[in-house]
């Protein structure tokens, strides 16, 4: 996320020159019924829509039946836990990271004919990624919750972090 404000629908008028400048006139003239020009929409209200938007689940849109943009459903319980993950054969991935690294052997090209990986992996508290924060051992069942907690409006999120403390501080 820029951490400086971006243009939205209102233009930073600058000073007309001879090279490079916005002419605002011959803009309103090419589109004179566009809704920005006509006061319809403004940066208040396309903040105000995503948010509303960002809010309500979605179904039936893009391919996708449901999607809940909160990550929640209606229960905050039922997040994915990373370390429940069932592994092992038959299409199950290998690890809650890594899909199944096994072919389903020759002459198929179907999952359920795929047998448990049973190579090494390194184990999760090993692994230590370039950056900051908590990295890949913490679940989206336990940051998801610390982020919908803080219950914060655009322009209000802490610069470079999900939530105060995901840092690994």
């Amino acid at each position: 996320m820029p951490e400086q404000k971006q243009i939205i629908v209102e233009p930073i008028i600058s000073k007309e020159s001879v090279y490079g400048s916005r002419k605002e006139k011959n803009i309103k003239s090419c589109f004179s019924a566009s809704p920005i020009h006509l006061g319809e929409i403004s940066n208040q209200e396309r903040l105000e829509t995503y948010v509303k938007l960002v809010k309500s689940e979605i179904n039936n849109g893009n391919g996708i039946d449901y999607f809940n943009p909160n990550y929640t459903g209606n229960d905050k319980d039922s997040l994915p836990d990373l370390f429940d993950v069932e592994t092992g054969g038959g299409g199950l991935p290998s690890t809650p990271f890594t899909p199944n690294l096994t072919s389903p052997g020759p002459g198929s090209f179907d999952a359920q004919d795929q047998p448990a990986y049973e190579g090494e992996f390194k184990s999760i508290d090993t692994i230590n990624n370039h950056g900051s924060g908590l990295g890949s051992a913490v679940s989206p069942s336990e940051t998801t919750k610390k982020i919908v907690e803080q219950n914060l409006k655009i322009g209000q999120y802490i610069t470079g972090r999900s939530y105060d403390g995901s840092n690994g501080s």
